[in-house]
């Protein structure tokens, strides 16, 4: 059984698919996570979409301030991963969705 297996996490889950709107998200996420945690997600996204158009870890590092480490685990979770990265990615147009970092 995984670690993510259990009702507290899909309670969680269920949280985040009944939000409707940006707004709604912002403020749940806004009191369920610290400001650098949802900074550092929001990072590891830009730099999946990044590495998706084919950037190189150097110009992603350079670009949005994470280290190469943090690079190369998201880029074996696109290689290797559950598929989130992917279906976010494939969703949102390659992760264009006028944003940045």
């Amino acid at each position: 059984m995984s670690v993510l297996e259990k009702e507290s996490v899909n309670r969680l889950f269920r949280a985040v698919l009944c939000l409707e709107t940006e707004e709604e998200c912002r403020a749940f996420f806004e009191d369920v996570c610290t400001i650098k945690e949802i900074l550092d997600m929001s990072q590891r996204l830009e730099a999946a979409a990044l590495l998706d158009r084919g950037e190189n870890y150097h110009s992603i590092s350079e670009a949005i301030g994470i280290s190469a480490g943090t690079i190369s685990r998201v880029r074996r979770c696109l290689d290797y991963g559950a598929g989130g990265y992917r279906l976010v990615l494939d969703r949102t147009a390659g992760g264009n969705d006028g944003g940045g970092a």
